[in-house]
This record gives C-alpha cells, structure tokens and sequence, in this order.
C-alpha cells in the first residue's frame, strides 16, 4: 500500500478483527463488536479517531463472541453471550449488537433472554475519545496533549477537546443514549427482560468540531425506512453493472468486488459533485496518487466517472512549487492527501506529500486510457494542460541526471527511502539481498513513462496536432530502445529491477518487470522469456506471482514486498501477459487469484503471504493487509475485462471484444454497463461475444483491438471522425 514505511508500521489490527467502511470513515473492532485504544481499534472519521473505547459489559462480563457478520461494507451484525458466573456453560442472554458507520456510528443493541425466568441486568458501555491523529494510532505512539471536557448532559454525553496544532479548532463527539443514565465515562442501563423476552436501545455517536456536526444527521433510520448509507448504495447499485456468470464463486467474488469500490468511495471537498477512489481501510482511507489511479482506471467498465473524478481532483492538487518538506515539484502528482487539520504528523508535515516518482507518468497514461471512454470533449480539453505539465516534470525533476531514465532519491529525512510502488525501506535490492543505493530507476516507472509518452501521443492526434504526436511518438520510441539495452540481462533472462545510483543493474528477479508488459516497453522477442520467468516456481507461488522470486537473497514470503503476493500486481502482469499474447499463462494466473478470493469471502485483500501452495491448503495472510483496498477490489474487475478483451474507444466510435475466459468461468452475462452515455448488455459464451443497446454511432467488432499505444508505436493512428 501506498504511504507504508514498514520500520514504523503497526502491529496486526488482532484476530478477527471487524472493519466498516463508508466514504472517509471507517470502523475497526474486535469480533464482539467491543473497541479498545490499546490496539490500532476506533471510529475514524477524516484522520481522526473520534471513538477510542466503546466497549459494552453486561452484569460486568465482556460479551463472549459468536459470530460477527458484515451486511454491507459499512454495516455489521455481532453476536455474542453473556458468561456465566454459576459455572454453568451455556448462557441464556444473547446480545446482538448492529452498528453502521457514517460520520460517526449508530448502534442497535438487544439483549435477549432465554431463559424461563426473568433476568435482571445491568447494562454499561464505557465510552472514551482520544481524537488521535491516525498515523499516531497507526504507529502506536499516542500522545495526549490537550485538556479534556466532559458534559453528561440528560441522555447525551459531550466529550470536548482543543489543541493548537489543531489550528485551535474544538474537536469533540456527542453520544446519545436514550434511556440511559450517563456518566462522564459511562452509559448504564438497568433493565429487566422477561423470560423469552427481549430488551433493545439505539446509541449514536456523532464528530463535532467547532461544535458543529461533522456530516449529515447521524440517525437509526425508523422501521422499514432506509439509512443515508442505504440510499446512496442504492444509487450506486444502480449506475454499475449487473452481472450474472456460470461460476458463482466468481460471480461472488466480482459482486464483492463492487460492494467495496462502492464503500472506497469518497467525495472531494472542494468539489461535493466529483467522486473519487480511496486507496483502502482502514489506513488509508483518502486520495492516493497512484493508488486512486490504478484503482479507478481498472474500474473503467463499472463506472467510468471515478476515473475523471480521480484525475480532476489530483490535478487540482498537482505540484505547483519547489518544497524539499513535502517533495512538492511543479507539475508533479501527488502521493497522498489527508484530509483532516492535524496534518503534521503526515508524511512531509502537510496535508499533502508528493513523494511518489510513479503517480505523474501514471497520471498521463491513464488520462491517455480514460480519454477514449467519451467524455465532453470541453472536459478533456481542460485536463490537458495539467497532463503536460507532468511531462515536463519527467523533464526537468524526474531526470534529473539527464540519462534518459526517470529516477528518484527522496529530499528529506522523513520522506520515504523507496518511491515506487514497493516503498517499504527495503522494497528494492538486489539479487544477494543487498540494498540498492538512490537515485534508483526502477523498470516500471520508465514504462510508466513510456506509456505517458504514447497516451501524450494519442490525445494530440485526436485534436488534430500532428506535430506534437510525431514528438512523442520519436520520445516513446528512444526510451524503449534504451531502456531495453540498459534493463535486460541476457545471461538471467529477465529485467533489472531498476539502475541504482552507479547505474548499476539491479538484478534481483521481481515483479515489477510486468507492468513493463502491460506498457508495451518490452521488446517482442524478449516477451516470452519474461513471461516464462514470471510463471516459474521461482515466481508463481500457485496463488500469484510473487514480488521477490523465492532463490534471491531478500526473498521472505511473509514480507511486504520481498516475496509476498498482491492481487493488483498480477491483474497488471495478467493484461501484460495477454498484450503479448500469452493467453493460457494469463488464464491461469487469472484462475488461481479468483480462487484464492473464495477463502476469504470473496474479497481479495491487499497482499497475503508468497508461501507455495503445496504447503497450505488456503492462502496465508499478511498479518496487516489492508481489507478492502481499491486496487485489490478492482483486481477482478481488471482480470476479467482483460479476459473479456473489452477494449472501448468512444470517441472513436468502436467497442471490440475477443474473449478468452476460461471454460471453468461458464458463460457471462452482464446488463446496465456503462457504455458512450448509454447502458450495454453483454454476453459471452465461450469464445462468442455479443451486444445489445449500443449506441448507433458505435460499431462492435469481435475481434483483437491493437492497443493505442502499439497503433502510436507503429505510426498507424486511425483518422479522428
């Protein structure tokens, strides 16, 4: 994940641990529904943990935990029993406990009583705020330093606190508890629930700051009647596709797959219209550069409007001046964005950092793929100059050494050691196990870069600019011959990783070399030994390539970065593998992620351990990956569009489709797709695809559609219409 230093991450969230996600809120609990501020546990809400200790005893036990259910991603049922103090084993109070999470949470809890006779209870929830910055919760380095206020005040509880780092604003939570009588820690109740009888009472906390409620009104919906999480899931349900597939498991997974970019999504706040991707729960739960990029690129066939949402928002906040503090340059794209005023504990100290030498290429070749889904003209035109202003950031800061590669070194103490996506502090080494010393080119962002020339290429001759398409086309070209003269080592039969300060190649075998796959930067006959190296045991571990090939001396399969598995990774080598026409290796690594989604519930989390699969039967996960993550959610939405051979050129007027999906997968059949401001029906059986509802000025062709980028590559740019 994106913004991870692995030397100050946090330890694991604790087994079973529940996470709600709705916008920039989210939830994390133990399985008994309980929080507790010694672990990384909380209400969250725009960086700040508003609720640290929200834990529930009855008659002073802790609930013992029975299930824990997530209804939708920012709803949860717990269930739990009360423990006897007789000795006796089972129990007859059970309590269920639902919680939704918005601004703040609202919580229904019944107590039910199975027993012949009445039971007599006493009812309590200590309540607790610390209103810590989520990098100190993160880090488990909590330092309280403000005064707290306290105000019982009938059935509500206001917890108040100010800070100057704050910029003096007043953070607080009101809790609300009907029936109950509150304390300045404490919500008691003393009910008496009669034999097959049961007791209920909703809570609710809400954020302030400035004594104002943060959010729109925070309330249990009344029966029959659907929460404000409900209504706009249900507008969101209605603009995505609905799908159906012959292999429910991955129908399961693909539906999931959806609830969670549903939930990942968060709304620009200088821009209430414009939706954008979050990068994950539960730290991440803001705008990322590459990560929001990816995620909302590879979200294209669901909803094309995160994408521009995405890019507008991130070019808004584009670099504009010179700040070593934060690695702002001009025109360069952003690595994260926190939302809220205590910011100084972010990386670079500011609200902002851009320490990310991978989000500006990435943000041009990515404007090159969403501009062919058919946006207003007007709409593209105005992106335009904030896509050639990373292009003159690769110029005059990325290379900065004048070799023709984009390369980075961080500009300060506190910035992150690697800025790629692998940004642990030991992400890039080589094969001996050795660090690689900065300024360190890595493979993938020349690729990155090469395809930003291509998209640049594309998007001028689509205005009609001839000259500007001939310039980008001559730079993509030169950085392809070089970079396959300086990268590959013939002797290994793979890429370098990257060139580090002495220009060295860095030969450890990793993964990064099939993005250069999925850009198009790696020569035709050097392809099928990449691919080959890829699917090797080395790399393959039955679940997924690897990060780290399992015989170089870094190689840890329960690492970050150094031999784990990421589902994002593969969905880009797997649309790398068909680029080059690797069908059944694409297949098959396709296959083996989708299946490794059926052991968790159908929901791909961030990364899960590189063990080999002839050694346990289920994936191992990494103790703290992030769940849901946007590029893991839109991983299988990825896969299989790259299975579907969906390619769209709006603007244009041309849809093609050349499917490949497995015969396991069964047939597919998808309505209400997004398509040219219009809704499409597709099906496929087999290798035969075919559509309903496309608009008269598009036209399908069954068939291969040589990517933009190869028809930029060869001069063959069809003529606008």
């Amino acid at each position: 994940m994106a913004g991870w230093n692995a030397d100050t991450a946090a330890g694991p969230l604790g087994a079973g641990t529940v996470t709600l996600v709705e916008g920039s809120s989210f939830c994390i609990s133990l399985p008994n529904g309980d929080i507790h501020p010694e672990y990384p546990h909380g209400v969250f809400h725009e960086d700040t943990r508003t609720l640290s200790r929200w834990s529930l005893a009855i008659n002073g036990h802790a609930l013992e935990p029975l299930a824990a259910e997530t209804k939708e991603p920012y709803r949860a049922l717990f269930v739990g029993r009360v423990p006897r103090s007789d000795g006796h084993a089972d129990s007859p109070l059970i309590v269920e406990r639902l919680r939704e999470v918005g601004a703040g949470i609202v919580e229904e809890i019944t107590v039910r009583n199975y027993s012949l006779v009445a039971a007599e209870c006493v009812i309590s929830l200590s309540v607790e705020s610390d209103f810590a910055d989520l990098f100190e919760v993160k880090e488990a380095r909590i330092q309280q330093r403000w005064e707290e206020t306290r105000q019982p005040d009938g059935n509500s509880l206001a917890i108040l606190a100010i800070l100057a780092v704050w910029q003096d604003a007043r953070k607080g939570v009101i809790v609300k508890a009907d029936g109950a009588d509150v304390a300045a820690d404490t919500l008691t109740y003393r009910p008496v629930i009669p034999p097959h009888g049961q007791w209920s009472t909703v809570l609710s906390v809400v954020p302030t700051v400035d004594g104002e409620a943060r959010g729109a009104p925070f309330a249990h919906p009344a029966p029959g009647e659907m929460s404000p999480r409900d209504r706009r899931r249900q507008e969101w349900v209605a603009k995505i596709p609905k799908l159906q597939m012959g292999n429910r498991s991955i129908e399961r997974t693909l539906r999931r797959s959806y609830d969670d970019l549903g939930a990942l999504r968060i709304e620009d706040p200088n821009h209430p219209d414009r939706v954008v991707v979050a990068a994950g729960a539960p730290w991440f739960m803001t705008l990322f550069g590459r990560d929001s990029l990816w995620a909302s690129v590879m979200a294209l066939p669901v909803d094309p409007s995160l994408a521009l949402g995405t890019l507008q928002t991130l070019a808004d906040r584009q670099g504009t001046v010179v700040d070593p503090m934060t690695e702002e340059e001009p025109g360069k794209i952003l690595h994260e964005v926190r939302l809220d005023v205590s910011s100084g504990l972010a990386l670079g100290g500011k609200s902002a950092y851009y320490g990310s030498v991978d989000a500006t290429p990435l943000f041009v070749a990515l404007f090159g793929e969403v501009s062919r889904w058919g946006f207003a003209p007007e709409t593209i035109a105005a992106l335009l100059p904030h896509a050639d202003r990373p292009l003159k950031w690769i110029r005059d800061y990325g290379d900065k050494d004048g070799d023709g590669f984009v390369e980075y070194e961080r500009l300060n103490d506190r910035g992150l050691v690697n800025q790629g996506w692998k940004d642990s502090w030991d992400g890039i080494n080589f094969a001996d196990g050795s660090l690689a010393e900065p300024p360190i080119a890595l493979c993938e962002v020349q690729a990155y870069v090469y395809g930003a020339y291509l998209g640049r290429s594309w998007m001028a001759s689509d205005v009609g600019d001839a000259a500007l398409a001939a310039e980008f086309r001559d730079r993509a070209a030169q950085l392809k011959r070089r970079f396959n003269d300086q990268f590959w080592m013939p002797d290994r039969g793979y890429y370098a990783i990257a060139l580090d300060g002495k220009k060295r190649q860095v030969d450890a075998c990793a993964s990064n070399m099939g993005h250069c796959l999925w850009n198009g930067l790696i020569d035709e006959d050097k392809a099928p030994l990449v691919a080959e190296r890829l699917m090797s045991p080395e790399m393959f571990s039955g679940w997924g390539v690897r990060t780290l090939a399992s015989d170089m001396g870094a190689y840890n399969p329960a690492s970050y970065h150094n031999g784990s598995v990421w589902p994002h990774d593969n969905a880009i080598i797997q649309a790398g593998l068909l680029r080059y026409g690797f069908v059944q290796e694409a297949q098959r690594l396709s296959t083996a992620l989708l299946e490794a989604a059926e052991y968790s519930d159908g929901r791909l989390p961030e990364l899960f351990c590189g063990f080999r699969r002839d050694r346990f039967a289920a994936p191992v996960p990494y103790p703290t990956a992030c769940s849901p993550q946007a590029w893991a959610a839109t991983t299988p939405i990825q896969l299989i569009k790259s299975l579907m051979g969906y390619y769209a050129d709006v603007a244009r007027g041309g849809l093609w489709m050349d499917p490949v999906l497995p015969e396991s997968y069964g047939d597919l059949h998808i309505t209400n797709a997004p398509m040219a401001g219009g809704r499409i029906t597709i099906d496929i059986s087999g290798s035969t695809a075919s559509i309903q509802g496309l608009p008269e000025r598009m036209v399908f062709h069954h068939g291969i559609r040589p990517w933009a980028a190869d028809l930029v590559e060869r001069g063959h740019l069809p003529p606008t219409r």
